[in-house]
């Protein structure tokens, strides 16, 4: 590739709460830099199907405060296809984009890096999910937002658990890490998170019932991560059968989890990455993903970003175990 002009940005996989904060910053800083900026609607579907658009620093006027994403976003099945990455580069060639950044999460960065080694365009990622498993950086863009709505739904629902004196599973997002199940469980004030980090061999809901409920609680809540085997009904239905004398309830909050104005802190993070995308395209760097870590802005590379598993600190377990008595 030669000299940078023009720089294409999407969004990609699901929504996450500052995204638009991060279009707005990547915009507006590529604008202060000297590039051409399009923004790219509906993920890799729409850099296929030439779904382009020429940005301004008027298009991302007043969206820093909205959730969702105005470029909207998808998860592309011919994206995956070697037919599918050539018509994307087609479109590239065609708008005169010389570099992509990317929005998303562990699929939409794996598409990055693989389309970046085919057609060695620069690309930058920037870690949106709410999940917060992307490696490398401390926290993702949505993640703090979501678990603050989390926490909030948690509160409602132990007034009617306490009321009524039920055990109540509250399934959460993060299917393969549980980082919002471990920490909106703390920050509730739950009696017990099941996440897949603490799947040791040993049974969690036993070790929950033996440890809590059985001693003198009649209401609790437990915080789940979900799960196509075990989520919250698995949990609730063995209740039923194994511990028949307690009233169980099940709340699953689903995709409500993903919408709202993002925080403070999702919006200033989803701000210095994006910043930080376009001071990587000037240094020359490409395909690495844009972090924070220790408050440091960070460039991870792709392969470490989507490839190594980001550990839960198990400090918090203790934390929440001892809290729960």
């Amino acid at each position: 590739m030669g000299k940078i002009r023009c720089i294409g940005i999407l969004t990609s996989g699901g929504d996450a709460p500052g995204m638009n904060a991060a279009i707005r910053a990547v915009t507006r800083s590529a604008i202060c830099n000297g590039f051409k900026v399009k923004g790219i609607y509906r993920g890799y579907d729409g850099l296929i199907n030439d779904e382009v658009k020429r940005f301004t620093t008027e298009d991302v006027s007043n969206i820093i405060q909205t959730g969702g994403t105005i470029l909207r976003t998808a998860r592309s099945k011919e994206f995956e296809t070697a037919a599918g990455r050539k018509k994307a580069f087609e479109t590239l060639k065609k708008e005169a984009i010389d570099a992509l950044i990317v929005i998303g999460g562990n699929g939409s960065l794996t598409g990055a890096r693989i389309f970046a080694e085919e057609y060695d365009i620069p690309c930058i990622g920037l870690p949106g999910t709410i999940d917060n498993d992307l490696y490398g950086t401390d926290n993702t863009i949505g993640y703090d937002t979501t678990l603050n709505t989390i926490t909030q739904c948690v509160d409602k629902i132990r007034d009617t658990a306490t009321s009524h004196e039920r055990i109540f599973f509250v399934e959460v997002m993060g299917r393969d890490a549980g980082f919002l199940a471990q920490n909106s469980a703390i920050a509730a004030g739950a009696e017990a998170a099941i996440i897949p980090e603490d799947s040791t061999g040993s049974d969690q809901l036993i070790k929950f019932m033996e440890r809590g409920i059985r001693k003198s609680k009649k209401s609790c809540i437990v915080i789940v991560s979900e799960s196509p085997k075990c989520g919250a009904m698995y949990y609730a239905n063995r209740v039923n059968k194994e511990y028949p004398n307690f009233d169980v309830r099940v709340s699953i909050l689903g995709h409500l989890q993903r919408g709202g104005s993002p925080s403070a802190r999702d919006r200033i993070l989803a701000s210095r990455v994006g910043v930080g995308a376009i001071e990587a395209l000037v240094q020359g760097q490409r395909n690495v993903m844009v972090g924070i870590r220790n408050n440091e802005v960070v460039y991870v590379p792709f392969v470490d970003a989507v490839g190594k598993r980001k550990p839960i600190d198990k400090q918090l377990i203790k934390v929440l175990d001892e809290l729960s008595i």
